[in-house]
């Protein structure tokens, strides 16, 4: 599908499906909407009437043009109320309008800019989050299908304007679009990857694909031997069970033009996850090929980040595992000791993914960044806490913390901070060792996020637990559908962008 821009007068504009919008409440349709009402001689308006059709957010409502413009239907999507009609919203009406052109067997789409008129957001950021709801929207994932059923697809999907300047703004913002889309899409193929097709092997191998030719990235690998030396306990212990060796791998991106700002981002990467010796039960495995979602989303941001050429150095770090049962398997009681010499009770094998991550976010300290983030799908209890479409934010810095805030709402990804409370320190006391690898029954979103502070010196970091909006097990909107969802990539990207 080519997401394009161009302008024109939407009344003339010929295509299988032209796409307005509305705004819910209004008594009156306005701007590009009332201009093809008028064309249609208020049909549009009386039939909206008729059918009762309140312009919800995402809501939809379609009718045949009768031969009256060249366009054969013309459909309106609902933005929601009008002083709330945000980049998300732009978003979601943009995702809305494409599944309904896919249902309807339709090539050719023809759309507003939707909120840069009477939502009065700019031209470029509009055109950015209808690119990234309409490229999200058109994916699927049939890799594993035996036969792939033949079916009408949109191959044009049109953003028209009548204002010029509005027009050269939304071509940027289009390519901008773009790039954030094909970088959530490719952690989306990844993480939807069965776990006998996507191991630690393969993890090591998209990263090497990811930096071939390019000139300002390069990868470094280091395999079980060189994590031995390194000191690295926690994936070391974790990948014990598991045919599949461990690895550490270490991307980096420099910008053409010298700089002091480095960041760090750790991707959590455990490709299957079984709970180890602490079975997990059937129904809590099905989905378990997702734990490596952190992983993706740095993947992700780095198949994309040399054609976005952020100003600052980034490393991304993941240690890729996969947590086995097995004769060979750590056993609850067994003591690790990892890269910066703590040592750690393993109390619960199925806590596995902070002990890989307490190896990679102290081989993330080493590289001196100003900002270390880390994303992993930690813990249940954060989906008890924030459920399935909220990320929860822990850190040390406030700073961080509010930037990354601001970067998810820009890229439409849900996240809410959450305390790290001091006093639940304690919990995580062991009678054995430096630390045990659970705390109790009560706030395991916090403990975990605790735990992980101990591999961050003073460093301004930030947790994202990301074990709920990682993967979609029903439709959440639009744009996300059952599977993996490629959360985190784009808000790591927007955060890149404002360094």
């Amino acid at each position: 599908m080519e997401i394009s821009v161009r302008k024109g007068e939407l009344a003339s504009a010929p295509c299988d499906l032209l796409v307005v919008n509305a705004f819910f409440g209004m008594k009156d349709l306005q701007g590009a909407t009332e201009g093809i009402n008028q064309a249609l001689d208020g049909d549009l308006a009386r039939f909206m009437k008729e059918d009762h059709f309140k312009a919800k957010l995402g809501a939809t409502f379609l009718m045949r043009t009768n031969g009256k413009i060249p366009a054969k239907r013309v459909l309106v999507v609902g933005l929601g109320k009008k002083e709330d009609v945000d980049l998300e919203c732009v978003r979601q009406a943009a995702a809305s309008s494409l599944n309904v052109a896919k249902e309807l067997g339709v090539h050719s789409v023809v759309s507003v800019l939707h909120g840069a008129g009477a939502g009065e957001r700019k031209a470029a950021e509009c055109a950015q989050a209808m690119t990234e709801g309409a490229r999200l929207a058109h994916y699927s994932f049939d890799t594993y299908r035996s036969s792939k059923k033949e079916k009408n697809e949109v191959v044009r999907f049109e953003i028209v304007s009548h204002q010029g300047q509005d027009v050269r703004q939304a071509i940027k913002g289009v390519e901008l679009g773009e790039l954030m889309a094909r970088a959530t899409t490719y952690a989306r193929d990844l993480v939807n990857t069965p776990a006998q097709d996507m191991y630690p092997e393969k993890l090591v191998q998209a990263a090497q694909q990811i930096v071939k030719g390019k000139g300002t990235l390069r990868v470094r690998v280091f395999d079980r031997s060189a994590l031995a030396r390194m000191g690295a306990g926690g994936m070391l212990g974790v990948a014990k069970g598991s045919d599949h060796p461990p690895y550490l791998v270490h991307m980096v991106y420099k910008p053409k033009k010298a700089t002091k700002k480095r960041v760090a981002l750790v991707g959590k990467a455990v490709t299957f996850d079984s709970g180890g010796l602490s079975l997990k039960p059937a129904d809590s495995m099905m989905t378990m090929k997702c734990d490596m979602a952190g992983a993706a989303a740095v993947l992700g941001a780095f198949s994309m980040i040399a054609q976005m050429a952020p100003a600052c150095e980034v490393h991304g770090i993941f240690g890729a595992v996969e947590n086995m049962p097995s004769g060979k398997a750590i056993r609850p009681g067994d003591v690790l000791t990892a890269m910066n010499k703590k040592t750690i009770e393993v109390l619960n094998t199925d806590a596995e993914g902070r002990l890989t991550l307490a190896d990679t976010l102290t081989y993330a300290c080493k590289q001196k960044p100003q900002a270390i983030i880390d994303l992993a799908t930690l813990t249940g209890a954060c989906m008890v806490a924030l459920g399935e479409e909220i990320t929860g934010i822990m850190s040390n810095n406030d700073d961080l913390a509010e930037k990354l805030s601001e970067a998810s709402k820009t890229a439409g990804e849900k996240m809410w901070r959450l305390p790290l409370e001091k006093n639940y320190r304690k919990l995580l006391k062991s009678e054995v060792a430096d630390m045990q690898n659970i705390g109790s029954r009560w706030g395991g979103a916090l403990t975990a996020g605790l735990f992980l502070e101990e591999f961050v010196d003073k460093t301004p970091w930030a947790h994202l637990d990301i074990a709920g909006p990682s993967f979609a097990e029903r439709e959440i909107d639009p744009y996300t559908r059952k599977g993996a969802t490629g959360h985190g990539v784009r808000t790591l990207l927007s955060y890149l962008r404002t360094l």
